[in-house]
């Protein structure tokens, strides 16, 4: 009977290690699994992310227009217009290759004789109202314009009554 006990023992032992046994390598090959999805994942996403700043400038990226008038409209016209890599400066002093994108965009207009205002419009239509150093009045941003102006008022406001209180005493 002593036997019996110890065989059953022995039994369960050796099973709870196989079991663990089996554990560990599914946890391996789960792992593996999971470290060769995340470098296929990185092999097949940075091609294209490295790609754009492997392509060559645009023509006009970096070389002024021959008409002087016509490169200081376009020059104007890049200085109010934000990079949106950069996003503190501007297209005519960014150096990324979106900023020399827009700056081709930009001189190619203007030598095809397109107003500066109506580019303005296409790249904020296309890129949206962050592009432009001067921001329009729209339903939707007047709340910031107005903001300023009713903490000034507020702030008179609470100014005037204390110093009333102030003359009162």
């Amino acid at each position: 009977m002593f036997s019996a006990s110890r065989h059953s023992r022995s039994c369960r032992a050796k099973s709870r290690h196989q079991a663990r046994r089996q554990v560990s390598r599914l946890r391996s090959t789960r792992t593996v699994g999971v470290l060769l999805l995340t470098f296929l994942a990185a092999f097949t996403l940075a091609p294209p992310a490295a790609a754009q700043d492997m392509l060559p400038p645009a023509p006009y990226a970096y070389k002024q227009l021959a008409d002087p008038a016509q490169e200081a409209k376009a020059q104007a016209l890049m200085e109010t217009l934000r990079c949106l890599k950069c996003q503190s400066q501007s297209i005519a002093d960014s150096d990324a290759p979106m900023a020399g994108d827009m700056r081709h965009q930009v001189r190619t207009r203007i030598a095809a004789g397109e107003d500066p205002e109506a580019i303005r419009q296409w790249l904020i239509e296309r890129y949206g109202d962050y592009v432009s150093y001067t921001p329009q009045v729209k339903p939707i941003t007047w709340p910031l314009f107005a903001a300023p102006l009713l903490f000034l008022a507020l702030a008179a406001f609470l100014l005037r009554g204390r110093f009333r209180r102030r003359k009162a005493a």
